[in-house]
């Protein structure tokens, strides 16, 4: 990428969004709403053919003969240690999520597998969904990108690109390099975009165990922005050391007390439920993952649909945004280790600290909400990022459990924004292995102004609304039961007069809010109906 305009436009396409994102939040959202639609509608089936093909040829490569090559020469040893290298691969890819959506993607799926099938059913097939989605699946999109990056870096010593296999295998043609020169851009936009959306997603936890800590509700972004504040901070100290010493010494310590806090909360809640609730969920998942994968749903209505869409779907082009920085980073800490072993602690290890982190912090939600204890469903619904803080006011310590937890989501933050903006810099500086210290730096504002844009469009007011309905006839049950299956809808009441129900509503923006509407409008049994903006409150 030297000697051409992709450093340059590696910077300043980013950088545009975070200009554009800042300046016009509403106009950016639409946008990417309009696109990420337009591809889902589509593209479903691809990619979930992919994704399933990329898993079953991950698991022959491990399995095979080509499993002893090294990534590497034959008597090289492995850079980093074994626990270093773990912790640093799995703290670049997924922490900061695991803990947001521990207790709440769970109870998410719940909430609307729940309508059609019965409470335990539910509670285990809503585990089975979450483990897929942050299983085999989206580490071998990892392990791919990794794999592929590492074996032409290291054992073809060719530059840590995205473009070097490309390059490698079809040799330097005007196509090769423009395809290749392509490829690092997107894959850098992808990262930038992708990362910040982690940084967003982790501030917002962060706000909101200072909220439930404190009990208290921060009425703008300000507080959001102040986290984020120490964040940056936080996370340009590290760039400004060599990569052993800055992101495996936080790695190692942030998998330590994550895995103490889920062996706490194992511990100090029903022991023998939870251990029978991963039991359970690793058989279903053991036998069910593979054919899960080729999953459309095409055959539901438009509510499956459009959950599928939500949930399986945006979860696979997740990871496939990510496999650029994931891939290209695990791929550099990786020189010295073989095919094989690559493969299977990268796919499988990841795995399965995923099911036992969701088995604990799953598996204690369910045992709260099959109690009847409801006030986790109605935090989900109206609060998710004050989930697993309500999840763990339930056990002894509560206090001081949220507050490690406060500090792990700020640790998986740092060491996903230190990782991102290595790989950054070594994409947009030629591939090296250790690129300078400035451009480590210059990556980090990127991204910290990206997060100010996700932390405006997620800080954004959400559309709220009172719905009026008319059903026909004695359909009143059933439209209930097919309401409660739209998230967007908060509450809904039974009342009197010329209307028969009255749902509120709530969308994060109007063209969001649109599609509430039609989905609410054609259930079958909704005669009429008369909707109101709630503008402000007094």
């Amino acid at each position: 990428m030297k000697n051409n305009l992709a450093p340059i436009l590696a910077l300043i396409i980013p950088g545009t969004i975070a200009i554009w994102g800042i300046l016009d939040t509403n106009g950016l959202l639409l946008f990417a709403s309009q696109l990420v639609n337009l591809l889902f509608q589509s593209r479903g089936w691809f990619i979930m053919l992919t994704v399933s093909i990329l898993a079953i040829v991950c698991l022959f490569l491990a399995f095979s003969p080509h499993g002893r090559i090294k990534l590497g020469q034959d008597d090289e040893e492995p850079e980093f240690s074994k626990i270093s290298w773990l912790t640093m691969l799995f703290a670049a890819g997924m922490g900061v999520g695991l803990l947001y959506w521990g207790s709440a993607e769970p109870i998410s799926h719940y909430l609307i597998i729940s309508q059609v099938h019965p409470a335990s059913e539910s509670a285990l097939m809503a585990l089975f969904i979450t483990n897929f989605h942050w299983g085999i699946h989206a580490w071998s999109i990892y392990a791919i990108m990794g794999l592929v990056i590492a074996y032409f870096s290291f054992r073809k010593n060719t530059q840590m690109l995205v473009s070097a296999p490309i390059l490698k295998v079809f040799g330097r043609h005007l196509w090769t390099r423009l395809v290749g020169s392509l490829s690092d851009l997107c894959a850098i936009v992808a990262i930038a975009i992708g990362v910040s959306g982690s940084i967003a997603m982790g501030v917002f936890q962060v706000q909101g165990g200072i909220e439930y800590l404190l009990n208290f509700k921060s009425t703008d972004f300000t507080l959001a922005l102040s986290i984020l504040a120490v964040l940056f901070i936080a996370y340009m100290l590290p760039l400004m050391v060599d990569l052993g010493r800055g992101m495996a010494m936080i790695s190692n310590t942030n998998m330590l007390v994550a895995t103490l806090l889920m062996l706490f909360v194992l511990l100090a809640g029903p022991t023998h439920y939870l251990m029978s609730a991963i039991v359970e969920t690793f058989g279903k998942y053991t036998v069910g993952f593979l054919p899960h994968g080729f999953r459309t749903f095409t055959f539901l209505d438009w509510q499956g649909q459009a959950w599928f869409q939500s949930w399986t779907l945006t979860y696979m082009v997740w990871w496939f945004a990510w496999a650029p920085f994931v891939g290209v980073f695990i791929a550099r800490i990786s020189r010295g280790r073989t095919i094989r072993e690559f493969i299977l602690y990268v796919i499988f290890v990841p795995t399965l600290f995923s099911m036992s982190w969701f088995g604990v912090f799953g598996g204690i939600a369910f045992f709260e909400v099959l109690n009847d204890n409801t006030l986790l469903l109605d935090v989900v619904k109206t609060n998710v990022n004050s989930t697993v803080f309500a999840v763990l006011d339930t056990l002894p310590m509560g206090w001081l459990t949220s507050s490690l937890t406060i500090l792990i989501a700020f640790l998986f933050i740092v060491t996903s924004v230190v990782s991102a903006a290595y790989v950054l810099s070594m994409l947009s500086t030629g591939g090296g292995l250790e690129p300078r210290i400035k451009i480590k730096l210059i990556w980090g504002v990127i991204l910290g102004a990206l997060g100010v844009v996700m932390i405006l469009s997620g800080s954004i007011e959400a559309v709220r609304a009172i719905m009026m309905i008319e059903v026909v006839g004695k359909s009143t049950s059933q439209v209930i039961k097919t309401m409660r299956g739209i998230p967007e809808l908060i509450k809904l009441h039974t009342t009197n007069g010329a209307w028969d129900l009255v749902a509120e509503l709530q969308a994060a923006n109007l063209s969001e809010f649109d599609g509430v509407l039609r989905q609410v409008r054609e259930i079958d049994g909704i005669l009429n109906s008369e909707t109101s903006i709630l503008l402000s409150s007094t």
